[in-house]
């Protein structure tokens, strides 16, 4: 019979009393373990609801049920800790009893479909209760201990079909039927038809096949918004090639195929970390990422368990990731190329693709916000769909770097802008609060070093970014080019947020005529400006200011200089009507 509280005193658990009991480490790793299965089994019946959701057409509740997730881990964490404070009342840290803690969860995990994830949430729950001096091997798992490697042999996380011995339109018949949307497909026979033509179109698939020629597809699909995505590779001897085929719901309650995808530009963009999170249901998150790393080689584990929704995992995964990029290579971290910012300082490491922000102890006119602002600022863009157009951001509490690898000019100005964040230790530097994302060059940088075709389609992706933020019910706030970030697949990707708004707190106002000719040659305005008034006419002025740039943007974006362009685009919003 495991001990109650009654049974286990306060200086038992302290470790005053030797030897310890080896059922309380049992029992406390039993407590940590069940809050992780209850966690799952939360995570996972959200999740399962994105069937209905998408059966239903009902695309606000799948909206919401993406938002509830988000938040689920803090909560489950919070009651974890809590029932081991009310049954242990841990007054100090025993490195003895924690030891064994830890022999105990792990083997608790040897037969576990999810140990990645428990070690992780075991990890979470130990933060809560000790100070970070302890954050340590020996402690908790910053190594994982437990390999995923086994997860899915017995019930593997894909499908194999074979059309060189069923036959192309056999073969796409099952995977569309196995899909399962839960709607009937309103021309089965069409939608077969039309991916046949993309495959031959596309050229993707050569025309004299092996036999063993086989289409491996995920067994769950992945929703968001309003798509259902069927994800799969072909496999040609040694090659992986990736296609997506994408499924929406008809107005009439039928399911129809809306696109074969088949490019690796289109295939990154889907699962970019500037969208929403998807809804996919498995039972073996490791072989369903396992799987997506062969599609998407740019990407890291951390990103893609981000995009399935385990945020705490994706941390995990990019700490480790990082500390093992620190130990193979020797460059220095230094400030991001780019504008500096009144709010954050941004620095990187050249060889590593991320950046690391840090809010600066003090912002300069004509910033006015505080450090918490701009934090809720951050997690209220977390919390909303992206739309491909805004970048995800991992946050960090009290992470270390090694002092070594700050340049003296990095150092020095983290010292000066944001001495509050800092601690140093030995060789260690300490930073108590940061934000992590996908380094993009900035748009500015990346206009002034390109011209013709490749200019007017940054200056298009420019406008269009902002459209489709706005379209989301956000509004950037500060729109200038310098806070835009251009991607490898020449998508423009915002990224400062300590001015973003909701667009229904948005004012849009036509600037009043002047009262007299000498208004327009004062130095303030005459008119009132309250602090959310927005004047859609001063874009012009100062969003792009380079005369050729200006020309392009003013071409092809004309109409967001205009208030009533803004005021349609609000109602829209207020209606819930919001884009793919």
């Amino acid at each position: 019979m495991l001990p109650t509280a009654e049974t286990v005193t306060t200086a038992q658990v302290a470790g005053s009393i030797r030897p310890l009991p080896e059922h309380v480490a049992g029992d406390i790793a039993q407590t940590i373990l069940q809050g992780f299965n209850k966690h799952f089994a939360i995570f996972r019946e959200i999740t399962r609801q994105a069937r209905g959701f998408f059966i239903d057409g009902n695309w606000m509740a799948a909206r919401q049920a993406a938002i509830d997730r988000i938040s689920l881990y803090g909560s489950r964490i919070g009651e974890t800790v809590d029932e081991l404070d009310r049954r242990y009342r841990f007054e100090e840290f025993d490195s003895e009893l924690w030891q064994s803690v830890k022999r105990r969860y792990v083997t608790l995990l040897y037969q576990h479909q999810q140990p990645e994830l428990a070690e992780t949430y075991y990890n979470s729950v130990f933060v809560r209760l000790f100070d970070r001096h302890y954050y340590k091997n020996e402690n908790i798992f910053v190594r994982p201990s437990v390999s995923t490697e086994r997860l899915d042999s017995d019930d593997p996380v894909y499908r194999s079909f074979y059309p060189t011995r069923d036959g192309w339109r056999n073969c796409l018949s099952r995977i569309l039927q196995e899909a399962d949307p839960g709607l009937p497909y309103e021309d089965l026979i069409g939608d077969i038809r039309r991916i046949v033509s993309d495959i031959r179109d596309t050229s993707r698939i050569p025309g004299s096949l092996p036999r063993h020629f086989q289409l491996q597809i995920l067994r769950p699909l992945l929703y968001r918004n309003r798509s259902a995505y069927i994800v799969g590779r072909a496999i040609i001897g040694p090659e992986k090639r990736p296609f997506i085929i994408r499924l929406r719901r008809s107005g009439n309650g039928l399911a129809y195929v809306d696109r074969l995808i088949t490019s690796a530009r289109d295939i990154a963009n889907i699962f970019s970390s500037a969208r929403a999170y998807f809804l996919v249901d498995t039972r073996f998150p490791s072989a369903l990422v396992k799987f997506l790393l062969t599609l998407l080689p740019e990407k890291m584990a951390a990103d893609l368990y981000t995009q399935i929704g385990f945020h705490k995992q994706g941390k995990a995964e990019f700490y480790r990731d990082f500390l093992d990029h620190i130990q193979r290579s020797s460059d220095q971290l230094e400030t991001a190329p780019g504008s500096r910012g009144l709010v954050m300082l941004v620095f990187t490491l050249p060889s590593y693709p991320y950046v690391f922000k840090v809010i600066r102890d003090r912002f300069k006119p004509p910033k006015d916000t505080t450090r918490r602002a701009v934090i809720d600022k951050y997690h209220m863009v977390k919390m909303r769909d992206r739309v491909g157009r805004m970048s995800d951001a991992w946050e960090f509490s009290y992470t270390a770097f090694p002092l070594e690898r700050f340049t003296d000019e990095l150092l020095d100005e983290l010292k000066t802008e944001a001495a509050s964040q800092l601690m140093i230790e030995n060789d260690t530097l300490i930073i108590k609060h940061l934000f992590i994302e996908r380094r993009l060059e900035p748009l500015n940088l990346f206009l002034n070093r390109c011209s013709g075709e490749e200019l007017e389609e940054a200056l298009c992706e420019y406008g269009n970014a902002i459209r489709e933020i706005a379209a989301a019910g956000l509004f950037p706030g500060d729109l200038l080019l310098k806070n835009f970030g251009y991607t490898r697949h020449g998508r423009v990707i915002f990224y400062d947020y300590d001015e973003v708004m909701s667009i229904g707190e948005c004012k849009f106002r036509k600037i009043p005529p002047p009262r007299y000719p000498e208004d327009e040659l004062a130095a303030e305005a005459w008119y009132s400006i309250d602090p959310n008034d927005i004047f859609p006419e001063e874009f012009v002025t100062f969003l792009v200011t380079a005369p050729e740039q200006k020309e392009i943007f003013t071409r092809l974006h004309a109409d967001l200089f205009h208030v009533d362009y803004w005021k349609k685009l609000q109602q829209t919003v207020a209606n819930n009507e919001f884009p793919e």
